[in-house]
């Protein structure tokens, strides 16, 4: 698996909630139709305030973001229990969310649909990084490097989350590992 990630950054504050995250407009599309699960990565962080955050994180027609890893504070994936949260995020090709805090119910959803890593730091990034700033993150060596500055910032490990993420979530982890049978 992929243990290093590297790319333009996209930075939201506290308290970004999934109704900003994927609004609810948008939850009628399902994931497992192959071009609803395309046309949901659009819609990825589209209800933030344009006032606050100007640009976008999927640019208006596009289907991806150019952001592979965004950059929150304290409390990421509040409100209520979406997993079209994660599975947006992860459609719009985000491999990773680093944050000082997540709600717990989308730091679930995250490992249960295998989308994307939500790596937590003690560090308040959210005021050190800038949106298109360059960053390296090393989940082997616990790290996030940012890129323009040189400076390397802990993360804190993602223990026994990252072989779930790493196969994909939780029903395919359960399948490698025996746990449930293969597919037929």
């Amino acid at each position: 698996m992929q243990s290093t990630f590297s790319g333009p950054v996209f930075v939201v504050r506290d308290n970004i909630d999934t109704d900003q995250i994927i609004p609810a407009q948008f939850l009628n599309l399902i994931p497992t139709i192959a071009e609803e699960y395309e046309k949901l990565g659009s819609y990825a962080l589209w209800g933030l305030p344009e006032a606050l955050y100007p640009t976008r994180f999927v640019k208006e027609g596009a289907l991806d973001t150019d952001y592979p890893i965004v950059i929150a504070g304290r409390n990421f994936g509040c409100g209520s229990s979406r997993e079209h949260a994660p599975i947006a995020m992860g459609s719009a090709n985000c491999q990773a969310v680093v944050a000082e805090s997540y709600a717990r119910i989308f730091f679930r959803n995250c490992v249960a649909t295998g989308e994307l890593y939500p790596i937590e730091t003690a560090d308040r990034l959210c005021e050190i990084f800038k949106t298109g700033d360059l960053a390296t993150i090393d989940i082997d060596a616990n790290t996030i490097r940012h890129e323009g500055t040189g400076k390397v910032y802990g993360l804190k490990p993602l223990g026994e989350v990252r072989p779930v993420v790493d196969a994909g979530g939780i029903f395919d982890y359960a399948r490698q590992t025996g746990m449930i049978p293969q597919k037929a």
